[in-house]
């Protein structure tokens, strides 16, 4: 027992991957959305930059969502290929430490992002006389600040309590990335009273914002079902469904995931619901967001003439 005690892992075995009954399969679909997130989501980052059409508040937060999207991919796949080529399958726990701290401050920074820009639609939907002002430049910038900075403490917070816990029950971690949940599990101090702390966190980050959302679309579903125009009314109901879409996958597998009690995490189903969470919203978000838009399909006419009359 005193071995026990004094006895801490620095470095973990993520056999997540390995132990995937088709793990080229697995890889090769993972890095499939890897490479169409990574494409659709610097390509919106260039039109919104490029195009001065594109300069609005709903476009300023669709591109903190697409940075958000590539810094989340990007901290997740990497690693995972790089693990699966040189079968080398660790990670130092200060490694481990940084993926919890980029996954749980940008997961929960895309919460907020979401909650944003749902009130965004509602606002240019609901009130359009108001929008100028209620949506107004400085606004949009405290928003955009406060999506970041609040998820990013609370990510720290997580960290560094996670940082110089002993390690003594095993260094093995059934994933394919460090999770929080994963690396409690295997500590052998007593945890429950910051779990119970944790799970506050997470249930403020998580549900205020869900709550938001789903307030905004049903305001903005009634007013559409009020509008005359039955072919925009259509078009728009669409969006938003698809829109909702999204957020049901992303919520659902990041409740799952984050407000279970540690005792009953399953790293199989952990890794189905990071994939749910991280790369699959990465890869859809910049088609159902912004590429099914008449505006950033005009922008992207433009760019493909410039390069036709170029050639």
């Amino acid at each position: 027992m005193g071995e026990e005690n004094t006895t801490s892992w620095t470095e973990f075995v993520l056999v997540g991957l390995r132990h995937q009954k088709s793990p080229n399969i697995f890889l090769g679909l993972v890095l499939f959305m890897f490479v169409i997130a990574l494409l659709g989501n610097s390509l919106l980052l260039f039109l919104i930059r490029t195009d001065s059409g594109l300069q609005t508040p709903m476009y300023f937060f669709l591109s903190q969502l697409s940075v958000m999207d590539l810094c989340q991919v990007l901290s997740i796949v990497p690693k995972m290929t790089v693990n699966f080529v040189t079968q080398r399958y660790t990670i130092s726990l200060y490694g481990c430490v940084v993926q919890i701290f980029v996954t749980l401050a940008v997961g929960g920074s895309e919460c907020l992002i979401l909650a944003t820009m749902s009130y965004d639609r509602y606002v240019a939907i609901c009130r359009p006389l108001q929008y100028q002002v209620l949506m107004r430049r400085k606004v949009c910038y405290i928003l955009s600040a406060f999506v970041w900075f609040w998820p990013s403490v609370q990510a720290m917070t997580s960290s560094l309590y996670v940082l110089p816990l002993p390690y003594c029950k095993s260094n093995v971690i059934y994933h394919n990335l460090c999770e929080y949940p994963a690396l409690i599990k295997l500590s052998c101090s007593d945890n429950s009273k910051y779990e119970i702390v944790t799970f506050l966190g997470t249930f403020l980050i998580l549900l205020l914002p869900l709550s938001v959302i789903l307030a905004s679309y049903i305001a903005i579903l009634l007013q559409i079902l009020r509008a005359r125009s039955s072919g925009s009314g259509h078009k728009a109901l669409g969006t938003c469904l698809s829109h909702l879409c999204v957020v049901g996958l992303f919520y659902g597998a990041a409740i799952l995931t984050y407000m279970t009690p540690v005792s009953s995490y399953s790293a199989q189903k952990a890794m189905i619901n990071s994939i749910f969470i991280t790369i699959v919203p990465a890869m859809m978000n910049p088609f159902i967001y912004s590429l099914r838009n008449r505006d950033v399909l005009s922008a992207l006419r433009k760019i493909f003439a410039k390069s036709t009359l170029h050639k």
